[in-house]
């Protein structure tokens, strides 16, 4: 057991849970921005109740409370955009076991959930869509681990590309550094994909081992291997919980060099409760029957900063949105004709909505809410539709893809990450596929192609990403050019 310590394991659990409810209180009637903030001055009861139920062997206990101390704020919005009038009542009580194994079976899923102990232990939870919860733990002080800046060093290790701008920082220094705010190469950044990511070893079959993809294998996947699901077509969705969120869990590889992704369909999700409004959105939007599609790629380029400068274009992106919209049945909107009064206006009414363009992380920021997608500027539009915008949207997609980079990133907070990922959920769309880090043009349009493809021949999202990932690395074998790509939400 990782925590003996008795001053700990013999509180008594109702003081805790009086904290908790005194804390959730004050968080009731709040906007979702004040949510958020107060929230990120009340995780610690959260952590030492879970502490206190895994040190009783309570380990079911201990899931309900980890699960209460994730992403409330957004389940909140979830809950106050699905009901059927704004005067409904929106603050819901977090999911027991009984629900969440609810959950689990209504996904036909395994879910995996991670709740960091501050920097002492990672506890795991795997609950399989029989309902079995399985509790698995590491203690990190043992390992001398700091998560932190394992997690950074993880996503480093993976990542180098070229669609994105204005990065602060370089890889190498990232790695140095172990931290979560720097942004990868920047755009005049000298460094290549062989000085920057350098592989330790090859296998005999010159498969390319990466000791930091290696490592958090070991820490994230090794200790509940052997509860995954054996049939590669099986969904897991992981619960990531704090920097575990920059995680590309699809490139973890496991000690013969082996990625995940080639042994499992991957979801993430930032909660298990969640998954309950995401399910709605998907049968909401299967009502509606909605059959346009909308695809954009490299629309004329807004301008940024100070003075303002146009971003470069991307003709790569152009090629891909073409490609893309003929297996769509339908036109790639382009250049100038691609201005975000258009395109806004068309999202409202589209089945699948790609987009492929720059996304900005932290060069813009409205209402507390990080990022924006270029579009085409327009009379006294700038061309920038920001999170916040997004965000008061009310979309029906039942998917919406961003092939651009960051858009996975954002604001990292107690109740998740805040930016476009959240925005777009919370404007109604059921799943999104997002980026972890700058993605290269051409390996990025030859997996997005192929992804459609793959949708095509089965409407099963994850599996499709899986499949598009396995094509890819075989032309493109280093994880940046293939492993960015992250799928939220649901699978079908």
């Amino acid at each position: 057991m990782l925590f003996t310590n008795r001053a700990i394991s013999q509180q008594p659990r109702q003081r805790y849970l009086i904290v908790l409810k005194v804390s959730e209180s004050l968080r009731a009637g709040l906007d979702d921005a004040n949510k958020v903030s107060i929230f990120e001055t009340q995780t610690n009861p959260y952590v030492i109740l879970q502490k206190v139920f895994i040190a009783q062997k309570k380990t079911n206990e201990a899931l309900e409370i980890a699960e209460r101390g994730r992403a409330r704020a957004f389940v909140e919005l979830l809950a106050s955009r699905q009901a059927p009038s704004a005067s409904a009542q929106t603050t819901i009580n977090p999911p027991n076991i009984q629900q969440i194994q609810q959950i689990a079976k209504e996904q036909n899923a395994t879910l995996v959930e991670y709740s960091t102990i501050w920097n002492e232990a990672l506890y795991i939870w795997v609950i399989k869509p029989t309902g079995e919860i399985t509790f698995r733990s590491v203690d990190l002080k043992s390992l001398n681990i700091n998560l932190r800046e394992a997690t950074e060093q993880t996503r480093v290790s993976a990542a180098l590309g070229t669609r994105g701008l204005n990065e602060q920082h370089t890889a190498l220094a990232e790695m140095i550094r172990g931290t979560r705010d720097a942004l990868g190469v920047s755009a005049g950044d000298t460094a290549n994909k062989q000085t920057a990511n350098p592989p330790a070893s090859t296998t005999a079959n010159s498969r390319i081992i990466y000791p930091k993809l290696q490592q958090s294998y070991q820490l994230l996947i090794q200790p509940i291997a052997d509860l995954l699901p054996t049939d590669p077509n099986a969904p897991i969705i992981f619960i990531p919980h704090q920097s575990l969120f920059l995680v590309p869990f699809v490139a973890l590889q496991d000690p013969t060099g082996q990625y995940l992704i080639e042994k499992h369909t991957i979801l993430t999700a930032p909660a298990i409760q969640f998954l309950q409004f995401t399910h709605r959105s998907r049968q909401k939007v299967r009502q509606l029957s909605l059959q346009n599609n909308l695809v954009v790629g490299n629309p004329t380029m807004p301008k940024i900063g100070n003075p303002p400068q146009q971003l470069a274009a991307l003709p790569g992106s152009e090629q891909e949105a073409i490609i893309i919209a003929k297996l769509l049945n339908t036109k790639a909107i382009t250049g100038s004709q691609a201005t975000k009064a258009s395109i806004v206006q068309q999202m409202l009414k589209a089945r699948i909505i790609h987009l492929a363009t720059h996304g900005l992380l932290n060069e813009m920021k409205r209402r507390d809410l990080p990022g924006a997608i270029a579009l085409a500027p327009s009379g006294n539009d700038d061309g920038l539709l920001t999170s916040s915008e997004i965000l008061d949207l009310k979309l029906n997609a039942e998917l919406v893809v961003l092939s651009a980079c960051n858009t996975g990133r954002g604001k990292l907070t107690g109740d998740g990450v805040l930016g476009l990922s959240r925005a777009l959920i919370s404007a109604g769309v059921s799943s999104i596929i997002v980026s972890l880090w700058l993605v290269p043009d051409e390996p990025t349009a030859e997996l997005m192609a192929e992804f459609y493809r793959q949708l095509q021949k089965k409407p099963n999202k994850a599996q499709a990403l899986r499949q598009a990932m396995l094509m890819t690395m075989k032309m493109h074998p280093i994880p940046q050019d293939w492993a960015a790509f992250t799928l939220i939400g649901e699978a079908e």
